[in-house]
């Protein structure tokens, strides 16, 4: 028998009509069977621990710990903050807060110094990038959480903290005995090296770093009596910490092209950072310092100015954190620190996980004091000097 058209026409719209009302019966139907099974099992462990654990215990203490471990589970950099953690992120943003004064991560599963803070019980005890703690008052931390352990080492100022940690090249443990303290960040610092060539420390990127970090270049020209004829940025064992300020940063130097990219899954968090188009130092060289203690936001600062050719980055390799996190609020006390992008230099450079490297590879003592320091410094002038001729050659 020979179907007429319009019989195979209908044919055709049930075949379709059929497969499509399969598809809305999946993701309407069964979708949601799997959402409610996921539930289900949810509320089936926390009736069985409220009832059956040998102890009583808070239910919101239970669905506390139940995201923590969710949203730890993703990476090392996300946390679900409770009421007290909220508070504590939001104290660090703003540069004072309670504790030893370090930049603390998760690496290769040991808590991991990645900086000690400038002028905190931290530094001055003298604990290094890449020193791994061990045991905290007298405890060991395996099995710990990373927000577990910034809880810890966060206490009253005046109050004391022993830490066990190992050290690269140490034969033995090192035992520490820091008291705690009121720690604020100063963010920014400057001074003349020599007639004519500055040096910026920037310890950590905070909500009012980009108005410090301009107001250095403004005090230091005055002092210069001059325009610049060179610049030394020290992002040494900085930890990074916001991106725009991070931004606005590295704008200070580039009139054009990208800054940072980043990319994710939802459209808002694929962004491109541009150049506003002033150079404030107007071509003059500038040198960038960087060690295995700078990370995340003074990681996309060096990337970008060494990417567009604009400095020479002197030191070490960084420590490779090329992650955004994003601050998502719950309530008005509890919020989730959540991974939602990676970040990209000019070229199109991932630095997650492989750090900056630099121009020049400058090895010497990660704490980079005294005579040390000293070596850092003159290397740096040298090479603006260098870059001075150069550019005063093609005039």
């Amino acid at each position: 028998m020979t179907l007429r058209p319009i019989t195979l026409f209908g044919i055709v719209i049930s075949m379709v009509t059929g497969i499509a009302f399969g598809i809305i019966v999946y993701h309407n139907v069964l979708a949601q069977e799997v959402g409610d099974e996921q539930e289900r099992v949810f509320n089936q462990v926390l009736n069985h621990v409220r009832s059956n654990y040998v102890d009583e215990v808070d239910e919101q203490d239970l669905v506390d710990s139940a995201l923590k471990g969710m949203i730890a589970g993703l990476d090392k950099h996300s946390n679900y903050l409770n009421s007290s953690d909220y508070d504590d992120l939001k104290a660090e943003t703003t540069g004072r807060f309670g504790g030893i004064g370090i930049e603390l991560g998760l690496l290769d599963d040991f808590f991991t110094v990645i900086s000690p803070l400038d002028d905190t019980p931290a530094a001055t005890t003298g604990l290094a990038p890449g020193d791994r703690i061990i045991e905290l008052d007298h405890e060991s931390l395996k099995g710990k959480m990373l927000i577990e352990v910034i809880n810890l080492l966060r206490g009253e100022p005046g109050s004391s903290v022993h830490l066990r940690i190992e050290r690269e090249n140490a034969l033995r443990a090192l035992d520490f005995d820091i008291e705690r303290a009121v720690i604020r960040v100063t963010s920014v610092r400057s001074r003349l090296l020599e007639p004519g060539f500055g040096y910026i420390r920037i310890s950590q990127f905070q909500n009012t770093t980009s108005e410090d970090f301009s107001h250095a270049l403004a005090t230091l020209t005055e002092q210069a009596q001059a325009p610049l004829a060179g610049l030394v940025l020290d992002l040494r064992n900085n930890p990074g910490g916001l991106l725009q300020s991070s931004v606005d940063v590295a704008d200070s130097f580039l009139k054009e092209g990208l800054i940072v990219y980043t990319e994710g899954r939802l459209p808002s968090n694929k962004l491109r950072y541009r150049a506003s188009g002033k150079d404030f130092l107007e071509g003059a060289p500038l040198v960038v310092l960087i060690n295995k203690g700078s990370a995340s936001a003074s990681e996309i600062v060096a990337g970008a100015l060494q990417d567009h050719n604009r400095a020479t980055v002197l030191g070490t390799t960084s420590y490779g954190k090329g992650s955004v996190q994003s601050v998502l609020q719950l309530s008005q006390n509890r919020a989730i620190k959540l991974t939602t992008a990676y970040y990209f230099t000019p070229s199109g450079r991932s630095i997650h996980k492989v750090g900056i490297t630099p121009d020049v590879e400058l090895e010497l003592d990660a704490q980079a004091n005294g005579d040390s320091e000293d070596l850092i410094l003159a290397q740096a002038l040298e090479l603006l000097k260098q870059e001075d001729a150069k550019l005063h050659a093609r005039l």
